[in-house]
């Protein structure tokens, strides 16, 4: 009987153990994401008949503190040789079974991403953009401020931002840049 006990308290022992230290696979992937990434996610524009490709992007995932593997951020593509020198957007990320989805907010776009590497330093995998899927890698970085940013597409046919203006770039409600994802060229 004594063993029999001993037994039985060492079971309950041991499945207690793992309720109080397993965590949610969501949670840890969303916890390692935290925080800000630049590289290049290779994007383009398409706008009035070119195509302007990123030199780099900058993401910010903020986790919710009472949802643990969501929460909401900014994605900031930045150019050097198209008419605009940036293009920003807040949004909003989930990690559900592993994936985790991107949305853009003022763009009411999302991507997934899949087949990916997360450590404290580096972010890897495959982004799927529809049909479209595109390998990429990011660094862990530090904040920029993200007040310095407009946000999303309304700045550009609403205000008129002079830098563009004076660039003669003028946008039209419904005649924006349609952001595609690409693979890299070698």
């Amino acid at each position: 009987m004594k063993k029999i006990t001993r037994f039985c308290t060492f079971m309950l022992v041991a499945l207690l153990s793992f309720t109080f230290v397993s965590c949610d696979e969501d949670d840890e992937i969303a916890y390692t994401l935290e925080g800000t990434w630049r590289g290049n996610m290779y994007v383009s524009c398409a706008y009035d008949g070119y195509e302007y490709q990123s030199t780099y992007s900058e993401i910010c995932f903020l986790r919710d503190p009472y949802t643990y593997s969501s929460g909401n951020g900014y994605w900031v593509d930045h150019y050097s040789r198209a008419p605009w020198d940036y293009i920003a957007n807040h949004i909003d990320w989930q990690v559900s079974n592993g994936v985790i989805r991107v949305w853009f907010r003022e763009e009411g776009s999302y991507v997934e991403i899949h087949d990916y590497s997360l450590s404290d330093r580096y972010f890897s995998g495959t982004i799927y953009d529809g049909d479209n899927n595109v390998d990429f890698r990011l660094t862990h970085v530090s904040s920029p401020n993200w007040n310095d940013y407009e946000w999303g597409w309304d700045w550009y046919g609403a205000k008129q931002n002079a830098k563009m203006k004076s660039k003669g770039v003028s946008f039209k409600d419904g005649d924006r840049p349609v952001r595609k994802f690409h693979k890299p060229m070698l």
